[in-house]
């Protein structure tokens, strides 16, 4: 199915030469564009109050003024990108219109076919100005990305980039997971400014923000009259993102009859407007992020199976912070530099006390509450060395149990008390080994690092026979078979 050049747009035409001014609506509307024209400045004031309009072509030179006016008293709005006419010799108006905020102009005489040449242009640049009302302020975050604890991550980063390489186009989507505050959205904007789209758009989008009533609207764009006030039509966020990527955070708090039209949009690379009839070609990288565990939420009805399987291609687990170790003390240096000189205090170290508050804490936030723990003490600690204090009182909490309840930054809590009628000890111990399993993703060999101690003796502990040395020996094999 082919789709107009112009199709889903809305155009305001503004030219007293009545002639020239049909000849141009005519030929917009077999491009697929929706055109209004008017000829005179009052006219325009009039229709702009009422109406917004994706584009408005419009002339200097008008019976009642020059069109320069509706740019100087800014009568469009700011979604409107406006293309000024003028006769040959007129170039100095054209100049302070785009001085004013014109995106392109025409001389006039012209051939009508330079018209869907010059609003493609000036939609590439209206859909920058799209993309950077999503696009959050940002530091160049390349280096809090690897470290040793995420060597395996970055192996399976070189693989996506080696692979985008070769495709270019109709890149596949990359699914990232992990906790809130890992760093996944530095993980998208990461692939996207190193991929072959570097200096296409990126845009990103946190789905659990948007209302379900608008959602659809917000992704996929509208068409005038769509629903009440859609005075004109609107791109959607995979438009503002042609050619680039999309980054679509918390995919899964989409509704099921969303994330179908996600999945069409991924599989066909086409999308249809809000009260639309007309199909429009998209070519988007989609990057999808979520904390949530995705198999469970497709058994538990709340995520389509096909889209997760359509996502899963490139899939990437993120660590959480409490298990990198000196990667730890390493971001807390990067990010201590930085905020330094954000807040223009003197550069500040951390004392040995504070290095080992840093490692014995368990950073349930991750990388985002390191980020503010960091901010608080530049702000209101005043010595050279900090000592992030608060940390060491900080504690972490643990699954319920009767037994052990919390861990503090020395990994125990001193103000824990003994109950009257006994300790467990055993149960202790196979809670924190538990504990350590459930951090790794039941990694035995993970685990016992995190505790200090052999697989061997992890095996010996789950395997409840303490004399069964063969059992830990075939283990300790199949650990190794495994790449565990």
């Amino acid at each position: 199915m082919q789709t107009a050049p112009l199709s889903g747009l809305s155009l305001l035409v503004l030219e007293d030469e009545m002639l020239l001014r049909k000849q141009m609506a005519g030929f917009l509307e077999r491009m697929g564009a929706d055109v209004t024209n008017i000829d005179t400045l009052e006219k325009a004031r009039k229709i702009v109050s009422d109406l917004t309009f994706d584009f408005a072509i419009i002339d200097v030179n008008l019976p009642d003024g020059l069109g320069t006016d509706l740019l100087r008293d800014k009568v469009f709005p700011q979604n409107t990108g406006v293309i000024v006419m003028t006769a040959a010799g007129g170039i100095s108006g054209a100049v302070d219109a785009l001085k004013l905020g014109a995106l392109e102009y025409l001389t006039k005489p012209f051939d009508l076919a330079e018209l869907p040449l010059l609003i493609g242009r000036a939609r590439r640049a209206k859909q920058s100005e799209r993309i950077e009302e999503h696009r959050r302020k940002r530091d160049d975050d390349d280096q809090f990305l690897f470290g040793s604890a995420l060597e395996q991550l970055k192996a399976k980063l070189d693989k996506i980039l080696a692979a985008d390489t070769r495709v270019e186009t109709h890149l596949a989507p990359v699914l990232i997971q992990g906790e809130t505050g890992t760093g996944k959205t530095t993980i998208a904007r990461w692939i996207h400014r190193n991929g072959p789209r570097a200096e296409k758009p990126l845009v990103e989008v946190n789905c659990s923000a948007l209302p379900e009533s608008l959602a659809e609207s917000e992704l996929f764009g509208h068409e005038r009259g769509a629903f009440t006030d859609a005075r004109a039509a609107r791109i959607g966020l995979f438009e503002a993102a042609d050619g680039g990527t999309l980054f679509l955070d918390e995919l899964p708090s989409l509704s099921l009859p969303l994330q179908a039209k996600v999945l069409t949009a991924v599989e066909d690379h086409r999308i249809r407007r809000v009260g639309g009839s007309k199909e429009i070609a998209v070519d988007v990288r989609i990057i999808a992020a979520t904390n949530r565990d995705l198999p469970q939420a497709v058994k538990d009805g709340e995520f389509r199976e096909d889209l997760y399987h359509r996502l899963d291609l490139f899939n990437l687990d993120i660590p959480p912070l409490r298990t990198r170790g000196q990667d730890i003390i390493r971001l807390a240096e990067i990010f201590l530099q930085r905020l330094c000189k954000r807040h223009r205090v003197p550069a500040r170290t951390m004392s040995a006390a504070g290095r080992q508050n840093l490692l014995s804490y368990g950073w349930p936030g991750n990388v985002r509450e390191l980020a503010h723990e960091l901010e608080r003490a530049v702000v209101f600690e005043d010595a050279a060395e900090l000592s992030f204090d608060p940390v060491a009182r900080r504690k972490v909490s643990l699954p319920p149990a009767d037994g052990l309840k919390t861990i503090g930054a020395g990994w125990f809590n001193e103000a824990y008390v003994f109950p009257a009628d006994g300790f467990s000890l055993e149960e202790a111990i196979m809670r924190l080994i538990n504990h350590a399993l459930h951090q790794t993703n039941e990694n035995v060999s993970a685990a016992a690092r995190l505790l200090g101690v052999s697989r061997d003796y992890l095996r010996y502990r789950l395997s409840g026979r303490g004399g069964d040395a063969e059992m830990s020996k075939s283990g300790a094999a199949a650990d190794q078979e495994s790449g565990t």
